[in-house]
């Protein structure tokens, strides 16, 4: 039983392969060069778009939990590879308007494997479950907010709309779930969390599904407080 303990414990601190970064690299690259794309940028609006959707994200994981380096600085693809996307995408923009849902595919998916790294991530390092759960939301996420940023928009995750933040959130949690509290292999358990992500703002899109706006909840608490103290009355 100990011996079992031991290899559920070992398999969960074992990195996923450093291919699945470089993949969520090039995956939100593209969707920030998509994005320079359809903003009309120069060539330094794409390699910057791209640099921010692509390593953004990680970024913002790697100064969070202040552990080891920073992936963009200690890999030596990462970078270039970001520059070398967004002048592509720049220089052979025509391939890329034969499909025109790419942006959406690919901004998605880039959610959901960035979400995967952040959460795998912090469960190596033995974070908190919602401490794992918000640094693989920040993960998937990050990237998108900072394009946002730095376009002059209201980052998208801070606006009703169709399922964004939510889809990062539900798919950390799941993978969260599945390795941690039920020892599922981890690849099963991206392949889950990826079917969630993206399935679910998938869904939110074909439903017109969306994040609700502010209501002011202070009309009905007054009837509740007011019901609530006329039948104290009547007992007395």
């Amino acid at each position: 039983m100990l011996s079992l303990f031991s290899t559920a414990n070992t398999a969960v601190a074992v990195s996923l392969p450093a291919w699945l970064d470089l993949a969520s690299v090039a995956v939100g690259g593209i969707s920030g060069a998509l994005v320079a794309k359809e903003r009309k940028l120069d060539p330094i609006g794409f390699i910057g778009l791209s640099m921010l959707c692509g390593l953004g994200g990680g970024l913002i994981r790697d100064m969070a939990m202040q552990v080891g380096t920073a992936y963009m600085i200690d890999n030596e693809y990462a970078i270039p590879s970001t520059i070398v996307i967004g002048l592509a995408v720049f220089y052979f923009a025509r391939i890329f308007e034969k499909m025109p849902d790419l942006l959406e595919w690919v901004d998605i998916i880039s959610v959901g494997l960035f979400a995967l790294g952040g959460t795998d991530k912090a469960i190596v390092h033995s974070l908190l479950p919602v401490s794992a759960i918000l640094m693989g939301t920040l993960t998937g996420v990050g990237g998108g907010m900072l394009r946002d940023v730095f376009l002059g928009d209201v980052p998208r995750i801070f606006k009703p709309s169709n399922y964004y933040a939510v889809c990062a959130v539900a798919g950390s949690a799941v993978y969260y779930a599945l390795v941690v509290w039920l020892g599922v292999d981890k690849y099963i358990s991206a392949v889950a969390l990826m079917i969630v992500t993206v399935g679910l703002r998938r869904w939110s899109l074909s439903h017109d599904a969306t994040t609700p706006v502010a209501q002011d909840l202070t009309p009905a608490l007054k009837r509740v407080i007011r019901s609530h103290a006329r039948h104290g009355g009547k007992k007395h």
